[in-house]
């Protein structure tokens, strides 16, 4: 269901429309493993259930930014907003080429045609959102994403959970009986305000990373921080997952920061965040370029 014009989900803020050239130097083949393309909303309309409004936020504006970054690659991911309704994503995937993967949302129900059509279009990925919804309910029934799971492991897809890891029972056993790789935003989304790397939902992460069946995304910090840019008390917690597994880690502006709570971040100054919480120039150039190259299968 959709409709033409907003309604009662409020809107967000706008992102800042004039990033900054960044001091960090992204070294070639850099992906953005996690922004949403939002309108315009004069053609992709948005779901009447959806839970905020955001501006538009198109794809030059996104490539506008990119290229103040130095990022050549992107991960598209599907927001709420257009619930399974992937159309406005697809079509900016078709139109960037090579150069960019999706992560769509689907109705369990989606036949093998539509699967296949998504695949070509450049979508590698599911994205199952747990938390941010009217219900917000937080919790992961196995039984009801495992058929889904079964049916994308031949496209060599993953799932991509938005979750907070704390507060999911079980989380680690039930993502290994997955035949998928998870893949979990926001580093997790475990707020750093309940203990940050010690509270036993970040440890448990920290396990499920070290099996090999898991990737976090370096994103969304101000989504888990008690403070302003640039966030120091998520620094231990990235650190703790380059610790654990950097093979294994992304990283991600989540252009163009929906639903923010805090001060409107520059994009530069999301990207030179990586400095602090990834000093390391070898680690930091795999979270950029071959871990997501390998994820999302990129030339």
């Amino acid at each position: 269901m959709t409709e033409d014009v907003p309604a009662t989900a409020p809107w967000c803020m706008a992102a800042d429309p004039d990033t900054r050239r960044p001091v960090i130097v992204m070294p070639p083949g850099a992906c953005d493993t996690h922004a949403h393309i939002c309108g315009p909303f004069g053609v992709y309309p948005y779901a009447a259930e959806r839970i905020y409004t955001p501006p538009d936020a198109t794809w030059p504006m996104y490539r506008r930014m990119l290229d103040a970054l130095g990022v050549e690659r992107a991960v598209l991911t599907q927001p709420s907003v257009y619930g399974t309704d992937n159309t406005a994503m697809v079509d900016v995937l078709r139109a960037g080429g090579e150069s960019l993967r999706g992560v769509a949302v689907v109705e369990p129900s989606i036949d093998d045609a539509a699967l296949r059509s998504l695949h070509e279009a450049g979508v590698r990925g599911v994205r199952i959102n747990i938390v941010d919804r009217h219900e917000n309910r937080n919790v992961m029934v196995l039984e009801e994403i495992m058929p889904l799971a079964r049916r994308i492991a031949p496209l060599g897809w993953h799932i991509e959970f938005l979750l907070q890891a704390d507060a999911v029972p079980d989380l680690a056993a039930a993502c290994l009986q997955l035949p998928v790789p998870v893949v979990l935003g926001h580093l997790g989304y475990v707020h750093a305000d309940k203990g940050g790397v010690g509270n036993a939902g970040f440890q448990s992460l920290l396990r499920l990373l070290d099996s090999g069946r898991c990737w976090v995304k370096l994103t969304g910090p101000y989504r888990i921080s008690g403070q302003e840019l640039p966030y120091r008390d998520v620094v231990p917690m990235a650190h703790a997952l380059v610790a654990a597994a950097p093979e294994r880690l992304l990283w991600g502006t989540d252009w163009p920061h929906v639903m923010m709570k805090k001060r409107m971040p520059n994009d530069a100054d999301i990207a030179n965040l990586l400095l602090d919480w990834v000093p390391g120039v070898a680690q930091r150039e795999a979270i950029l370029v071959e871990n997501p190259r390998r994820l999302y299968g990129f030339a």
